[in-house]
C-alpha cells in the first residue's frame, strides 16, 4: 500500500471481532497500521456458549498478513471483562486510542412470544456491552487529559436500521440498538472535553445474525458481481471514524451498506403549535392531526409489507 497508513501506531479495541463485521473491522484496522485487541467471547448467534475461540483465529490472520494483534476472550458485558479489555490494550501496547463496540447477538421473537430472558439477554450484550467498555475506556482517557496528555480518542458504536426504524420480530434488538444511539449522543456530549469523539454506525451486511433472518437478501452473488452485503464494505467508514483523520466528527449516526454511506438525521422538532393554555382532549387531537398532516412520514418499519 502506498502512502501513509490511516491508523499507523494507533491502538484499537474491537469487541465481537471473531466473526462477521467485527472480524472485518479488526483486519481493516490492522491493514491501516493499527495494533488491534481482538475481543470475542466465542458464543453462538443467540449468545449461547460456542465450541471455539474465534478471537485467536482472527489474531492469527492479522499476524499472518504482517499486522499486530492480541486476543481477548472476556465478557465485555461484565465490569470485570470490560476492565480487562482496556487493561489488555494498556498492558500490551501502552495506550488505547479507539474503541469499536460491535459485540451482539439475536433472540428474535414477536412481542407476544418474547420471553423476559430473551429481552434481558439482548439488552445485556448490546447496551451493557456498549456501556461498560465505553465507561472504562473513558476513565482512562479522562485521566490522560487531566494529566496533560489529551488524547485523540475515538469510539465507534454499532447501532442498526432496526434501532432507527424498528424491525418486526426484533422488539428487543430494536430497542437495544435505539438505546445505542442515545448512549452515543450522550457520550459525545460528555466526553468531548477530554478529546474523545463518539459516533455510531448502523451497518447492513452479511453476518451470522443476518444470514438466518434475511437469508435471501444477504446471499452473496454467484456471478462475480459486487457483493453488496460483504461485511468488509462497512469497515472503511468504521476505520476512518476511528482514526485521527475524523477530527471534528462526533455525535453522528451513519448507515453503511455496500457502497453507500448515509448520514442519518434523528429526532428533531417538526411542526408544532402552542395554544398558550391547557388543551381539552378533543382540541389536542384536532391539533395533533393538523400537525401530522404537515409532518414528514416516518420510514417504514423493517418487515412490514
Amino acid at each position: 500500500m502506498s502512502g501513509p497508513l490511516l491508523c499507523e501506531g494507533r491502538v484499537v479495541v474491537v469487541t465481537g471481532a471473531g466473526r462477521g463485521l467485527g472480524r472485518a473491522h479488526a483486519r481493516a484496522y490492522a491493514t491501516e497500521g493499527a495494533h488491534v485487541v481482538v475481543n470475542d467471547l466465542g458464543v453462538g448467534p443467540d449468545g449461547t456458549p460456542g465450541p471455539d475461540s474465534p478471537a485467536g483465529q482472527v489474531v492469527d490472520e492479522i499476524r499472518f498478513a504482517g499486522g499486530v494483534a492480541v486476543a481477548h476472550g472476556g465478557d465485555v458485558a461484565t465490569a470485570e471483562g470490560a476492565a480487562s479489555l482496556v487493561h489488555t490494550a494498556l498492558e500490551t501496547y501502552g495506550r488505547l486510542d479507539t474503541l469499536v463496540n460491535n459485540a451482539g447477538f439475536l433472540r428474535d421473537r414477536m412481542l407476544v412470544n418474547l420471553e423476559e430472558d430473551d429481552w434481558d439477554a439482548v439488552m445485556r450484550v448490546h447496551l451493557k456491552g456498549h456501556f461498560l467498555p465505553l465507561k472504562h475506556a473513558a476513565a482512562y482517557w479522562r485521566a490522560e487529559a487531566r494529566a496533560g496528555r489529551p488524547p485523540l480518542a475515538r469510539v465507534v458504536n454499532t447501532s442498526s436500521g432496526a434501532g432507527l426504524l424498528g424491525s418486526v420480530g426484533q422488539g428487543n434488538y430494536s430497542a437495544a440498538k435505539a438505546g445505542v444511539v442515545g448512549l452515543t449522543l450522550v457520550a459525545a456530549a460528555e466526553l468531548g472535553r477530554y478529546g474523545v469523539q463518539v459516533n455510531a454506525v448502523a451497518p447492513a451486511a452479511r453476518t451470522r445474525m443476518t444470514e438466518g433472518a434475511f437469508a435471501s437478501a444477504m446471499a452473496a452473488p454467484d456471478d462475480g458481481s459486487f457483493d453488496a452485503m460483504a461485511p468488509e464494505n462497512v469497515s472503511p467508514l468504521v476505520v476512518w471514524l476511528g482514526s485521527a483523520a475524523s477530527a471534528g466528527v462526533t455525535g453522528r449516526v451513519f448507515e453503511a451498506e455496500g457502497g453507500r454511506i448515509t448520514v442519518m438525521e434523528g429526532w428533531r422538532a417538526g411542526p408544532g403549535v402552542d395554544k398558550g393554555a391547557r388543551w381539552t382532549p378533543s382540541e389536542a387531537g384536532d391539533a395533533a392531526l393538523k400537525l401530522l398532516a404537515g409532518a414528514e412520514v416516518p420510514g417504514v418499519v423493517y418487515g412490514v409489507e
